[in-house]
């Protein structure tokens, strides 16, 4: 495979890290680099804070899983001397050619003989299995599930026979106690989303606003318990207590999907390119985690795809960060989540290829050049208060246009328009960007933007987040 800057970044587990290894490089701090005759390892000494050199390598015997090395005492998997190897070859150092050390030899002398046993396994059939169920732990669980179900319908009830306005510092008291006891009832989804209106009702800046958010997330609780209470009384009936693969019911309730689930349930694709168009970073109280997300188009179906990478905030200075991602990746085997718009996506296996301007002359055929379907798409997703709350979508667009002031819209080849405005969810804002993109890139192109409802006016707008043009990308997002 051809390493590229952008392909060791993603490997890297946070910025820090990047930063650290490029400056090894720098410095000239390894003296010694190496490589075997056949280029499968990297490996060599770097000077460190140690009495002696740090040995470190970088083994992509299996191209899609790169195993990197290193004899230093750093927690960080992998460590700034692992990756300065990768950066110092992509660099132009050189690598002189040597055996393979006796020591990696060994290692992968297990990892054939484990990848063998594994394909035996397969053979046999005895592998990619899910767990086995405890039926009777399940069942346990459900009817605790049904308990908190009902207990959160009562105290949503009171709320709205009370009425906002007489929401005080006592009652938001009460919810997050209630968020608490939540945990015991196994209703993980249902404690971020009253965790969430908790926070609305404590904002006292704009209270109007506020309430016009938490009525909304109101609506969404009880669609929540209603939806909840069908699908856990129906599973109790069925015999083999089998989860639900079409809808997202089962993560809102909290259930943690198995890829061994997912493939059962026919939910994998097989050597998947993919593109990402666009990726954030933000923080979610709510949940009480940082979250990484990407937008990626499978080049194949021209489906938009999400990854989710959640941080929570007690262990997410020893967690991997995600990052932007400019090459193509090439994807053995894709999980795909329950759900229908922008469904979330999975793998453990990746290699990659530079981003070849072919590749991006063949986005804007997947784009959706009707304004009327695109939006009766996204009125139906968000018709649904389990569904997908920002959808995302590529579209076609004709033309760009500002009104008297200064607000920008978007026009399809028939004259239909969208208006482009920055969704408040995620905080973070690229229409002030559109002044500074020229004008000919934004006609006849394809822009990917996020959708949202705002409630309080009554508009759904859309955020621009990436345009393409023939075989230029420019991401206002990444």
């Amino acid at each position: 495979m051809e390493l590229t800057e952008s392909y060791v970044d993603s490997l890297a587990p946070n910025s820090s890290a990047i930063k650290n290894a490029q400056g090894l490089v720098k410095k000239r701090s390894f003296v010694r680099l190496n490589r075997s005759d056949d280029d499968s390892l990297l490996f060599g000494e770097c000077t460190g804070s140690g009495s002696s050199n740090y040995e470190c390598s970088a083994d992509f015997i299996v191209p899609e899983k790169p195993v990197l090395r290193c004899s230093c005492p750093s927690r960080q998997l992998p460590c700034k001397h692992a990756l300065g190897l990768l950066y110092a070859l992509i660099g132009g150092s050189d690598f002189i050619v040597a055996a393979v050390p006796e020591d990696i030899a060994s290692k992968r002398e297990k990892a054939v003989k484990r990848e063998e046993k594994k394909e035996q396994q397969a053979a046999e059939g005895v592998t990619d299995k899910p767990r086995k169920t405890n039926k009777s732990a399940l069942t346990k669980k459900i009817r605790t599930q049904l308990e908190g179900l009902d207990a959160l319908e009562k105290l949503t009830l009171s709320l709205v026979r009370g009425g906002l306005g007489t929401v005080d510092k006592k009652t938001v008291k009460a919810i997050e106690d209630h968020v608490k006891q939540l945990g015991n009832y196994y209703l993980t989804g249902a404690q971020t989303e009253l965790r969430r209106l908790a926070l609305l009702l404590s904002d006292t800046d704009d209270r109007e606003k506020a309430y016009t958010y938490a009525v909304e997330q109101l609506t969404l609780i009880h669609a929540f318990v209603k939806k909840g209470r069908a699908h856990l009384t129906a599973k109790l009936d069925d015999p083999e207590l089998a989860p639900d693969s079409v809808s997202t019911i089962e993560e809102w309730l909290g259930h943690a999907w198995q890829l061994a689930e997912l493939k059962q349930s026919g939910l994998v694709s097989e050597d998947v390119e993919l593109i990402q168009l666009a990726f954030m970073s933000y923080d979610d109280p709510a949940r009480q985690e940082y979250v990484d997300q990407g937008y990626w188009l499978e080049q194949a179906t021209g489906d938009i795809h999400r990854t989710v990478h959640y941080r929570p905030y007690k262990a997410a200075k020893h967690m991997r960060e995600e990052d932007s991602f400019f090459d193509v990746a090439l994807v053995k085997s894709l999980y795909r989540y329950p759900g229908e718009t922008n469904r979330r996506v999975r793998w453990e296996e990746m290699a990659s290829r530079p981003l070849a301007p072919l590749d991006l002359e063949r986005i804007p055929a997947a784009a959706n050049r009707s304004y009327a379907d695109a939006v009766k798409r996204v009125k139906n997703e968000l018709k649904n208060p389990l569904g997908e709350r920002n959808p995302v979508m590529l579209l076609h667009v004709a033309d760009v246009v500002r009104d008297g002031k200064g607000r920008y819209a978007i026009a399809d080849e028939s004259g239909q328009h969208i208006a482009l405005d920055d969704a408040p969810a995620f905080g973070h804002g690229t229409v002030s960007l559109l002044p500074h993109v020229p004008a000919e890139s934004l006609r006849d192109a394809a822009l990917l933007v996020m959708f949202e409802h705002l409630p309080d006016s009554g508009r759904l707008v859309a955020q621009p987040l990436t345009i393409i043009k023939g075989a230029d990308m420019i991401r206002l997002l990444y």
